[in-house]
């Protein structure tokens, strides 16, 4: 079981004791990401997190920053999102204290140094050109800016190009200063730990950490009255989609029952879609529809990588499998099939100290509070099909419908006439 504790500055801890493992996980988790950013900082969250590894005055190198957990076989990394930046190591629990002094020491004491900041500029760039290059990513990125467009939501989190070549030591270094604050950063330790010394060593190392207060992000401007496209007109051999619906966000009562609903579409190898689109047609070899919650936006998405001549095909299919589950009840061993999936999946996901640390720190930072599995399997166990037909019936609506499109195609006008259910 969790226990989670607030300190008098607003620094949340949670742990999470697990007596069958060896292994220990540091995570800390700052409520900042590119929904964060303004225009002209876009990808500066994810500029800073690269730079929490180029040096602290106790470490003063790069090398000095990752060789620490490198001759102890550690595992380490940081991510950035549209909510939230996070770092983490995890160790053998004989390491411990080691895991907390590094990470404590990244996240309190980098120096963001000049020339690694202008080094760190090429690699950021290349990561940029990567994902551009790499139409199974880049679709995600074309659909954020089809569905939110110039708001933060729907600009890359990765930012541009531009920015990057501009951005400054001083500006990471404000922006570091109003984000990384105590109220806004939880601190989880998980596996076989004692909860009391667990605690007690958290407080030890991040006794610094400012206690200024962070800025809020803005408001996410939902606005849409009717299909819409998105072309990226490319020379390639295969077409990629994204096709969906705007949808919940994390707080809506069916939150749960739209995530059923994406897993029958969708997510799993005998969902509609894969068997439609793949198994009967041979059309992909991909195809996935996923649910995107956040605290204030959420969406459902079919992506597909298909032949050119086979779009409009694969676009019809979705289209009839989105109209098909919004108009018909499903039958009950398709429900309880796609529950048992999600719980079956939650569980084996959860054996790892570093995914208890990802799904209760998770939790806490998004919707500020904790659930745990056993109390999400008995929402997930609660959703009906007539919540799937209700959720089905809301969110499948023509003026809801968006598309976006890597290929070599220019005609807008084609693929209007196809978003229809």
């Amino acid at each position: 079981m969790y226990k989670k504790t607030t300190l008098k500055n607003g620094l949340r801890i949670i742990t999470i004791p697990q007596k069958s493992t060896q292994a220990v996980t540091a995570l800390v988790l700052v409520g900042t990401g590119s929904k964060y950013e303004t225009k002209e900082n876009n990808g500066i969250s994810h500029f800073l997190e690269h730079m929490y590894f180029k040096g602290t005055k106790k470490r003063p190198t790069p090398l000095a920053v990752v060789e620490t957990l490198d001759k102890i076989g550690g595992i380490y990394n940081a991510f950035t999102g549209e909510e939230y930046t996070g770092y983490f190591a995890k160790v053998a629990v004989s390491y411990t204290e080691l895991a907390l002094d590094w990470i404590s020491d990244i996240y309190l004491n980098s120096l963001l140094p000049k020339k690694e900041i202008k080094k760190e500029r090429g690699v950021i760039i290349e990561e940029i050109n990567m994902y551009y290059d790499h139409p199974m990513f880049y679709i995600g990125i074309l659909w954020n800016q089809l569905i939110y467009g110039d708001q933060p939501a729907g600009r890359p989190l990765f930012g541009t190009k531009e920015n990057i070549i501009k951005m400054t030591q001083q500006e990471l270094l404000n922006y570091m200063k109003n984000q990384y604050v105590a109220s806004n950063t939880i601190v989880c330790l998980a596996g076989k730990i004692k909860e009391k010394e667990a605690i007690s060593k958290v407080k030890k190392y991040f006794s610094k950490i400012s206690t200024k207060k962070s800025k809020a992000k803005p408001s996410v401007i939902e606005k849409q009255n009717k299909p819409q496209i998105l072309l990226q007109p490319k020379k390639t051999d295969q077409a990629h989609l994204a096709l969906g619906v705007r949808a919940y966000n994390l707080f809506h009562p069916q939150k749960f029952a739209q995530e059923i609903l994406g897993v029958i579409l969708g997510g799993m190898m005998s969902s509609r879609l894969f068997i439609e689109v793949r198994e009967k047609l041979g059309i992909a070899y991909y195809i996935k529809t996923n649910i995107d919650s956040n605290p204030d936006t959420g969406h459902l998405t079919t992506q597909a990588g298909v032949d050119n001549k086979n779009v409009e095909r694969a676009i019809s299919v979705i289209l009839r499998e989105y109209r098909k589950i919004s108009q018909k009840r499903i039958p009950a061993k398709e429900l309880k099939k796609a529950k048992e999936y999600i719980k079956g999946k939650t569980a084996l996901e959860l054996e790892s100290s570093d995914a208890q640390a990802a799904f209760y720190a998770g939790q806490e930072l998004l919707e500020n509070k904790i659930l745990t599995s056993e109390e999400i399997f008995k929402k997930i166990d609660k959703v009906s099909i007539n919540d799937i037909l209700k959720v089905a019936k809301d969110i499948f609506q023509p003026q809801k419908l968006n598309l976006a499109l890597i290929g070599p195609f220019k005609d807008k006008e084609k693929f209007e006439k196809l978003l229809k259910l």
